[in-house]
C-alpha cells in the first residue's frame, strides 16, 4: 500500500507547516483571542479540541458540539483553517457539518481498531484530510492500520503526528518520543508527511523548543503545538500549553535544515558507516554462535539457562568499559540486555528442541 504526502489547500505543503491553537475550547473569547494572535504569525492551521477523552473520569471533557460554532468564528474572522479531534462517527458527522476543513484522531482511538473503522466509515468521500497520531503504546503497526482503514474507506489525503508514546515509569518527558518508530514510519512509506506533537511529548513549556528543534532536524514536516492565550488558566494540560508570543519566539529559534543530499565527504563517511555495521553484524553473529555452544554445554552438564552473578559481572564490567570509550550508559545498557535476552533465547530453543526429541525417542 502506498501512503501519499499530505495535500493543503491542493498544494503540497512547506516545512515547517505549523497548527496551533489551545488543547481544549473553552470559551468564544479564549478561542478568538488565540486566534488572532496565531493568525499574525504564520500559522497554518487553528486547533482546538471540542470533545476531550480524559484518561480519568472528572476533569475537563470539553464543551461538545457547542465549541464547533466558535471554530467557526475563528475561520470567519482569521482566516485560519480549523481542525478539531474527533473519535467517533457522530463527532466526525458534527465537524464536517460545521465546516471544520482537517479532521484528527487521538492517541487513544487509534490504538482501537473498531473506533478506527467507525471514523474511516464517516469520512469517507468528505475528501476532508485526517491527521492521525500514533497510539499511546508504541505499536507502529496500528499506527499504519488506522492509515490503511482510512484509505479503504476513500480518505487518501493523510498525515501523521508523532505525540510521543506511554510508559509506566515517567521521565524527563509526559510521552517517550521513541523517535525510531516515526524514522521507520518514513522509511517504509518515503512520501508520507509526518508532523510533531512536542506538546504531549514533553508535557512542559520547556520542552516545547528542543523537541520541535529535534523534529526539524530528523526531517519532520511539521509541527502540532498547543498554544493558549493564558496557559495558567487553561482547563486542560495548562503545563504544556504557551502563549502564542512564545510560540512566534520558538518559531523564529528554530533552524530549517537542507535536506538535500550534499559532499562527497559526507559519502565517505556513510560508507565508513555501512562498513562498520557489516562488522557489527558479524560480531553479533559470531557472538550468538558461541552462545549457542554454551547453551549446548549446559543442556549437557544440566545447568540452568539464566546464570545471574555471571549476567550481573558482565553489565558492570562492560559497562565500566563503555564509559571509558565515552558510550551512553543507558544505551550500552540496552544493548547489552537485548543481546543478552536473545542469547537466552536461542539457549532456551537449544535446550526445548534435545528434550522434545528426547522423549519422543
Amino acid at each position: 500500500m502506498e501512503i501519499n504526502s499530505f495535500r493543503f489547500e491542493g498544494k503540497e505543503i512547506r516545512r515547517p507547516f505549523v497548527i496551533a491553537g489551545p488543547c481544549s475550547a473553552e470559551s468564544e473569547d479564549q478561542m478568538i483571542g488565540t486566534a488572532r494572535l496565531l493568525a499574525s504569525q504564520g500559522v497554518e492551521v487553528f486547533r482546538a479540541g471540542i470533545w476531550k477523552p480524559r484518561t480519568k473520569p472528572g476533569g475537563f471533557e470539553g464543551v461538545g458540539s457547542a465549541g464547533l460554532e466558535w471554530l467557526k468564528i475563528v475561520k470567519e474572522e482569521t482566516g485560519l483553517k480549523t481542525t478539531t479531534e474527533v473519535a467517533n462517527s457522530r463527532h466526525v458527522e458534527d465537524a464536517l457539518k460545521a465546516g471544520v476543513d482537517i479532521l484528527w484522531i487521538g492517541a487513544r482511538t487509534t490504538a482501537n481498531p473498531f473506533a478506527v473503522q467507525e471514523i474511516a466509515e464517516a469520512a469517507g468521500g468528505s475528501g476532508t484530510p485526517v491527521l492521525v497520531k500514533n497510539p499511546i503504546n508504541p505499536d507502529i503497526e496500528l499506527w499504519i492500520g488506522a492509515a490503511e482503514r482510512l484509505i479503504a474507506c476513500g480518505t487518501d489525503n493523510i498525515a501523521f503526528v508523532h505525540r510521543g508514546f506511554g510508559a509506566y515509569e515517567k521521565g524527563l518527558f509526559r510521552n517517550q518520543p521513541q523517535w525510531h518508530i516515526p524514522i521507520e514510519l518514513k522509511r517504509r512509506f518515503p512520501s508520507v508527511t509526518i508532523f510533531c506533537d512536542p506538546s504531549h511529548i514533553g508535557g512542559k513549556q520547556n520542552l516545547i523548543y528542543p523537541i520541535s528543534q529535534q523534529a526539524m532536524d530528523l526531517g519532520f514536516d511539521g509541527l502540532m503545538i498547543e498554544t493558549h492565550i493564558n496557559p495558567s488558566q487553561a482547563l486542560s494540560d495548562k503545563e504544556q500549553q504557551i502563549t502564542p508570543e512564545l510560540l512566534e519566539r520558538i518559531l523564529k529559534l528554530i533552524v530549517i535544515r537542507d535536506t538535500s543530499e550534499s559532499s562527497e565527504y559526507l559519502a565517505d563517511l556513510r560508507r565508513e558507516i555501512d562498513e562498520l555495521d557489516d562488522r557489527l553484524l558479524n560480531i553479533l553473529s559470531k557472538r550468538m554462535s558461541v552462545a549457542r555452544e554454551i547453551g549446548r554445554y549446559k543442556m549437557q552438564n544440566n545447568m540452568q539457562v539464566l546464570q545471574p552473578v555471571r549476567y550481573d559481572k558482565m553489565v558492570t564490567s562492560r559497562i565500566a568499559q563503555a564509559l571509558g570509550l565515552e558510550l551512553d550508559e543507558d544505551f550500552v545498557k540496552q544493548i547489552l540486555e537485548a543481546v543478552h535476552e536473545e542469547s537466552v533465547r536461542q539457549q532456551f530453543e537449544i535446550i526445548n528442541r534435545s528434550g522434545l526429541s528426547q522423549k519422543l525417542n
